[in-house]
């Protein structure tokens, strides 16, 4: 059950990430930069006074490769934000979540985690779920924002991967956040790019550090832990659905057959991944 709660409300979290960069830089209330530094930047002030309050004990802190989990967080964050100045909604939800089950499932494979036919099937299924809900904002992607949209897939898939070997989950979301910083202020200040800032924005962006990921990413390491590779790569295709109803619910967007059909037949499909064993 803890493990199932831990996935429900990272999965939550992060369709709440989604809705909440829709809301700013599909809004123009602020620019990609400076919402992915205040998204980093609030994150590691929200895990650090969390560290601090729980008195941890810093001797968890070192894993492996850990230097490679904060540049995958900050390509992650900063491809995310920049991909969408110039794809829609749908074709970056595509492409994202393309990546991201290419990553992982081939790397459970090389692991050596086997899908069955019913496994596959529930694949193919959520996919063409995925494909239905996204398709009528599905448009040519630019060249340049397919790639850093890609590579966003990919840094998050990998981002997870080494998540599994996470004792500590606060701690190590908390220092992933935190060696993150001097990496996105940098990149940061090198793209050439106009700055927005508006309230609203920073509110967004703040929300976005704070909840959707410092806290999202604490719960979604905790649930990795119950998971295979595969498995936790194809049960985030049920995020797209969880924005869409935020978006309903939250940003007055409008509610649909298809939006309902494409929900059935991807948590269908989900359901069929994660009713059998590995196969």
């Amino acid at each position: 059950m803890k493990i199932i709660l831990c996935t429900i409300l990272s999965l939550v979290a992060f369709a709440a990430n989604s809705i909440l960069c829709r809301f700013a830089l599909g809004g123009e209330l602020i620019d990609a930069a400076s919402f992915t530094s205040i998204r980093i930047c609030s994150g590691a002030v929200f895990l650090g006074i969390i560290y601090l309050f729980t008195k941890r004990n810093a001797k968890h802190i070192a894993y492996k490769n850990q230097w490679l989990m904060p540049v995958m967080l900050t390509m992650y964050a900063l491809f995310f934000s920049y991909a969408y100045i110039s794809l829609s909604t749908g074709t970056g939800a595509l492409i994202l979540f393309g990546a991201v089950q290419a990553t992982m499932i081939i790397s459970g494979w090389i692991s050596g985690e086997r899908m069955n036919f019913i496994q596959f099937a529930g694949l193919f299924l959520a996919i063409a779920g995925l494909v239905c809900l996204v398709f009528p904002g599905l448009s040519a992607p630019s060249p340049l924002g397919a790639v850093l949209m890609a590579a966003a897939g990919i840094a998050w898939g990998i981002y997870s991967i080494l998540g599994r070997q996470a004792k500590d989950p606060v701690i190590t979301t908390a220092m992933n956040f935190i060696y993150s910083i001097p990496i996105v202020l940098i990149a940061g200040f090198l793209i050439s790019s106009p700055v927005l800032i508006t309230s609203k924005g920073v509110f967004a962006a703040v929300i976005s550090g704070t909840l959707a990921s410092g806290a999202g990413y604490v719960i979604w390491y905790a649930a990795l832990k119950g998971l295979s590779s595969t498995r936790a790569a194809i049960i985030q295709l049920t995020v797209p659905v969880i924005a869409a109803i935020g978006g309903i619910v939250l940003l007055s967007e409008v509610f649909s057959a298809r939006l309902f059909i494409a929900s059935i037949i991807i948590l269908s499909g989900v359901g069929l991944v994660l009713s059998k064993k590995k196969g």
